[in-house]
């Protein structure tokens, strides 16, 4: 049975022997394939509007999915993420694990935001002089200020627009602080509904970010799960790559395998 559960808090380079075998293993079990999308397929960009997957990785994922199950998991909203692709996963799941198209919406999310939307409003002039921009994706918010002036000023400013709004979960990533109504499904709850819908033998899933934590805390004997980047060392994730950069070499070697079985 294949087993790559973590033993230590220390990550392994996906690209040594044992990450090489534990690959080979995972493969044999014709998995789902899931991705986060920022920072992971698509490189991270000052702008989110700008992001897009390269062709190199498009390319081989267009192939990787006529073989197996492909899954992108991410953050965005799934009709934001949609055209960014350049291929056609079997299924796109949005809102950090909370938007599954073919689960219908979450019941009563969106309007669990509401209060929050309405002090966006009534602080919009604030929140833009600390260089707060708003993305609403429906059933989250993302309070992105990677390109504020000062980000210790910038989260002081998210933090008192977020005092006092519970019941939501906020999380942090990338600067950004993402809130959502509280109960909804994350990104291991939904990879695990995939896998069980797809009846796969096991599951391969690539992310970068605080949110991916929830996959890697889940991760079964079955799973293989790699984080781009050794920022967090107490990451839960099995192995590592050292940039996004390395995910087209990963691909290859997927395919690679896929066909030989």
């Amino acid at each position: 049975m294949f087993n790559a559960t973590r033993t230590t808090t220390l990550m392994r380079h996906l690209f040594c022997t044992e990450g090489e075998d534990a690959l080979q293993a995972v493969m044999r079990l014709k998995p789902l394939l899931a991705f986060d999308f920022d920072g992971t397929l698509a490189p991270i960009v000052e702008r989110p509007d700008d992001a897009h997957v390269p062709e190199a990785v498009s390319s081989s994922l267009m192939r990787l999915s006529e073989l197996l199950p492909v899954a992108v998991i991410t953050g965005r909203s799934v009709a934001d993420v949609k055209p960014r692709l350049g291929f056609h996963p079997r299924y796109i799941v949005g809102n950090h694990g909370a938007e599954d198209p073919t689960l219908g919406p979450p019941s009563s999310a969106s309007q669990a935001l509401d209060a929050i939307r309405q002090r966006i409003e009534l602080r919009a002039d604030g929140l833009g002089r600390c260089g707060i921009e708003v993305e609403d994706k429906q059933f989250s918010i993302a309070l992105h200020y990677r390109r504020a002036p000062d980000a210790g000023a910038a989260l002081v400013c998210i933090e008192d627009l977020l005092q006092g709004t519970e019941p939501v979960k906020r999380f942090g990533g990338k600067f950004v602080v993402n809130v959502m109504a509280v109960g909804l499904p994350d990104k291991g709850d939904a990879l695990a509904t995939l896998v069980r819908r797809e009846g796969a033998g096991g599951a391969v899933f690539v992310g970068d970010d605080v949110n991916d934590e929830a996959v890697f805390m889940r991760a079964t004997p079955h799973w293989l799960t790699v984080r781009v980047g050794r920022d967090d060392p107490l990451s839960r994730a099995m192995f590592f790559l050292d940039s996004d950069k390395e995910l087209v070499q990963v691909l290859e070697r997927m395919l690679s395998l896929a066909v030989a079985s």
